[in-house]
């Protein structure tokens, strides 16, 4: 399995801009430059953001399937990521997932987390720290 995504950029770096557009294209020529990245004054992505999506998403997705293993149906994961830079270095992930999952313990949900948060594809292929804390609500 191989999946794209495409960026387009022209210009200078302040004032230049780019578009990002996907294989699926759920991002169809979708707005990132340096504003859009470091001032916050035009609206569109950037790669940090980027990262921090597809992150929630993998790690929600092994917590989902580490719970099914376990024979668990979630009624809920939601998941927070924080993408921390410093400089022009990325130095760490924190995962904050909050999950409704009848028949498990706070201690047992916490485990499962760690698991995943060590195992989702995304986490492996980084080479920063990678942390996660875990909600069980009833």
């Amino acid at each position: 399995m191989k999946r794209t995504a495409k960026a387009h950029w022209t210009g200078s770096i302040k004032e230049g801009k780019g578009e990002l557009t996907t294989q699926s294209e759920i991002l169809n020529r979708t707005n990132y430059s340096f504003k859009t990245r470091f001032t916050g004054e035009e609206k569109g992505t950037n790669p940090e953001e980027l990262l921090a999506a597809a992150h929630a998403g993998c790690f929600t997705m092994a917590v989902s399937f580490a719970l099914t293993e376990k024979g668990l149906t979630p009624k809920s994961l939601d998941t927070e990521a924080i993408v921390s830079m410093e400089g022009f270095g990325i130095t760490s992930v924190h995962l904050s997932i909050t999950g409704k999952v009848s028949g498990i313990s706070t201690e047992e949900f916490e485990a499962v987390t760690k698991e995943a948060e060590q195992n989702c594809l995304i986490s492996k292929v980084l080479k920063i720290p990678v942390s996660s804390e875990a909600h069980l609500v009833s």
